[in-house]
């Protein structure tokens, strides 16, 4: 009897000790994320790996799928039926340029699997066409998900705020999905023809805002529509802002549809499917 006795204080140590680890690290990531802005692009390099370190300790933990994380004041979302959860954060580039970070923790027939994410956007020139993975990441800081099904396949639709540079902001709808258990970034499910998108993008002037969010009752994608400041400054994102309409992306027959002049005041009169792009 003394032994068990003895055996289950341990175990509380041990259980006490790992919870105060876990609430260490995620001090230590608070701290740090506080540090990245107004800081040389050196020492946001350093902070870094000291994040992601953490980071994956906390996440390479059993459980993790389920804890709370309460004190990790980056942006996470979770997948409502639990398949995944992502973490991403962005190093603000004394340039103007944004850098994104992100770890994706995934569910698995044999527990979970966690994955870096690497973004390239650099080096992806046409963002809306590749279909990318976490190691050619289009990065991006998610805040909403938004599941559909397509041929008993799930699509996790994810909206974005993409810093971009001194002069543009962007948002982006991206899409995550899982092949052999691998994750994917970007599905064939915006537009019309053969060539689809994989992912929209939405470039805009830094000093303005873009809504992008996802409407329950309107089951559909609403954003600004985004006008340039002046026709002939067409197709130069850093020059275009709301113009006080709005369009959408309705889920229909397993393609986000495109509606474009959405009158909110009337949402009986939305309709899907009325123009495709």
């Amino acid at each position: 009897m003394r032994s068990v006795r003895y055996l289950h204080i341990l175990l509380g140590i041990l259980i006490g000790a790992s919870v105060y680890a876990q609430d260490d690290a995620q001090a230590r990531i608070a701290a740090n994320l506080k540090r990245l802005p107004n800081t040389t692009d050196l020492l946001q390099d350093s902070l870094n790996l000291a994040i992601k370190a953490d980071l994956r300790t906390l996440l390479d933990r059993e459980g993790a799928l389920t804890a709370a994380y309460t004190e990790l004041p980056m942006t996470r979302v979770d997948a409502p039926d639990g398949a995944f959860r992502l973490f991403t954060w962005n190093l603000p580039r004394n340039d103007g340029r944004h850098e994104f970070e992100g770890f994706l923790l995934a569910r698995t027939a044999k527990g979970q699997a966690l994955y870096e994410l690497r973004d390239m956007t650099a080096k992806i020139t046409a963002p809306e066409v590749p279909e990318l993975g976490p190691d050619r990441w289009y990065g991006a800081l998610y805040y909403e998900v938004i599941p559909v099904q397509k041929g008993g396949q799930t699509y996790y639709t994810l909206l974005g705020w993409k810093g971009h540079s001194k002069a543009e902001t962007r948002k982006v709808i991206e899409v995550l999905s899982f092949k052999g258990g691998k994750p994917r970034f970007g599905a064939p499910l915006f537009g019309k023809g053969k060539l689809k998108a994989m992912r929209r993008v939405f470039g805009y002037a830094f000093n303005v805002t873009m809504t992008l969010r996802y409407d329950p009752a309107l089951e559909a994608i609403i954003m600004d529509h985004l006008s340039p400041l002046r026709p002939d400054l067409k197709d130069q994102w850093a020059f275009y802002g709301p113009d006080m309409t709005h369009d959408g992306y309705f889920w229909h027959k397993g393609e986000w549809w495109f509606g474009p002049e959405i009158d909110l005041r009337a949402p009986d009169s939305v309709r899907p499917g009325r123009e495709r792009r």
